[in-house]
């Protein structure tokens, strides 16, 4: 998400940086420019007006444009005002009630509705260690309390049983009873959505909303939708009171209008992101975050913060020790890719990193994307158990053999060897200096780090 709009703003500012002293004119002339990029990325145009205007006001004091770095302090102006137009301060679910809370999901048909209830249960059980019950009030949609089951077992959360016949109101007073009689502490209703917004639609989700009492109103919303997500979250919002929204698909909306305009135009908190297809790609919303991604400023706390959740601390431990005595071999090779995929594969590791834009466009150059990764996995997967231990018996037939099972040329068998030779003599390397204890490090031994010319291949 955001992608054409950091690129465009890291042009702005990057030329702005440049010129040292700024004018009044100077500023102006920048805000055009962002005025233009915020509304190719679909923002709405009063939301854009308001953004410019009130940043303009802003940079143009004498704090900004006489200080040392006038460009930077610009940045710091609109960066600033990012933050408040996504909402300032993260809002996490409102879970404050009497067990079992009711969570409702709203929203229309085809925005991820139910996928995403089944990740906010994954969520509030692993991170949050709730006790969550699920229930599918989706009584128009073929199968669709069935789909919702199969995402509870996947997710390993509990699921009330079908009875054929109910009317949603029914369904959502029997699902608070179950969780009250099973000790729950979160019930989360699966409203049934259309695909466009009509009275019948309004009518049964209020009638519900009614019957529970709910402590949030979650709206799901299409964040590929652009303007139509924020159009939709005025009238939920009107006729239910949505006290929150989800945004899916983020990671396919290279524009993320919808993001910037959502909170201005509706009032409502955006508070989770539907970050890819998996049950674990949900993360929170955090406006002072989205605002560094979007300034190309990267993310690096919610980087550390998915690494702390996919990685396992004693399987970490190991391959550490393996690193220092030098015995890194294949197998651990295709654990830090798999590792790599789980945390977001290339291009989101790359969206949390200072510099996104920059290095993406190398990154293309260079012909790396996820692709590789999966190649590189195949590769390894079609190795035997002792040619993964030992890559010095891999002559020409068993390289030929590998890349036939993997599907590849024999050139990409030949780069993967080079680029693990790198990372071994690497790890050697490293293994060799912690022996030295607490000598300081020559020159030579930091050298030494260094991989050969070229880096690792493409």
């Amino acid at each position: 998400m955001f992608d054409s709009l950091t690129e465009r703003l890291g042009e702005v500012f990057t030329r702005l940086t440049k010129r040292g002293a700024l004018s009044e004119g100077d500023v102006a002339e920048a805000l055009r420019e962002v005025r233009v990029a915020l509304l190719e990325a679909d923002v709405a145009l009063p939301v854009v007006k308001d953004f410019v205007k009130e940043v303009q006001a802003r940079a143009v004091g004498a704090d900004v444009l006489k200080s040392v770095t006038p460009g930077q302090m610009v940045i710091k102006v609109v960066h600033d005002h990012l933050i408040e137009m996504l909402g300032g301060e993260t809002e996490e679910l409102n879970l404050r009630a009497t067990p079992p809370v009711a969570l409702l999901v709203v929203g229309l048909q085809g925005s991820g509705k139910t996928t995403s209830v089944a990740k906010i249960g994954l969520r509030l059980t692993s991170i949050e260690k709730k006790k969550v019950l699920l229930a599918s009030l989706d009584v128009h949609r073929p199968a669709a309390q069935e789909q919702l089951r199969v995402l509870g077992e996947q997710a390993e959360i509990n699921t009330l049983p079908v009875i054929d016949g109910q009317v949603p109101v029914d369904i959502a007073k029997r699902a608070m009873e179950a969780g009250k009689l099973g000790g729950y502490d979160v019930v989360i209703l699966d409203t049934a959505g259309r695909l466009h917004i009509d009275e019948a639609l309004m009518t049964e989700v209020a009638a519900v909303r009614d019957a529970v009492q709910p402590a949030e109103v979650l709206l799901v919303a299409d964040a590929l939708t652009g303007q139509d997500a924020v159009n939709v979250a005025k009238s939920f919002k009107e006729r239910v009171g949505v006290t929150g929204i989800m945004l899916t698909r983020i990671d396919g909306d290279a524009r993320g209008g919808a993001a910037l305009s959502m909170r201005q135009v509706t009032g409502c908190p955006i508070k989770l992101l539907g970050t890819g297809e998996k049950l674990d790609a949900l993360e929170a919303f955090h406006p002072d975050r989205i605002a560094s991604r979007i300034l190309g400023m990267g993310d690096v706390v919610s980087l550390v913060e998915k690494a702390a959740e996919t990685i396992d601390k004693e399987d970490a431990e190991k391959l550490e020790a393996k690193f220092l005595k030098g015995q890194f071999d294949l197998d651990d090779l295709a654990a830090q890719l798999r590792q790599m995929r789980r945390m977001g594969g290339l291009e989101g590791l790359m969206a949390m990193l200072p510099g996104v834009g920059k290095a993406k466009r190398q990154m293309a150059g260079a012909n790396i994307d996820e692709r590789s990764l999966l190649r590189q996995e195949a590769i390894i997967s079609s190795m035997t158990l002792k040619e993964r231990r030992s890559v010095k018996i891999l002559n020409g037939s068993r390289r030929r053999r590998i890349a036939a099972g993997a599907g590849v040329e024999i050139q990409d068998v030949n780069r993967l060897l080079k680029q693990y030779r790198q990372m071994a003599g690497m790890m050697k390397k490293v293994g060799k200096l912690s022996r030295k204890g607490r000598k300081q490090l020559s020159q030579q031994d930091l050298k030494n780090l260094i991989p050969p010319q070229g880096g690792i291949p493409r």
